[in-house]
């Protein structure tokens, strides 16, 4: 998916669990993790990761529905 200025802002609004959330929780194909856009939303989880005080806890409360 080409990463628009729309879907840059929208993957920029998100924190890490959010973030997270949307990709363990999304359909296999789903188009916001292909691509441009699929490139700058692994970026941005990652930053938001390090930059967490305590990513794993934020695993473990997402956890698997």
């Amino acid at each position: 998916m080409r990463l628009t200025k729309d879907v840059k802002q929208y993957i920029d609004s998100m924190n890490y669990e959010r973030l997270l959330s949307v990709w363990r929780f999304s359909p296999v194909g789903t188009p916001m993790f292909e691509g441009e856009s699929g490139d700058y939303y692994k970026q941005q989880m990652d930053i938001k990761e390090r930059e967490h005080t305590n990513p794993a806890m934020v695993s473990k409360v997402i956890g698997w529905k």
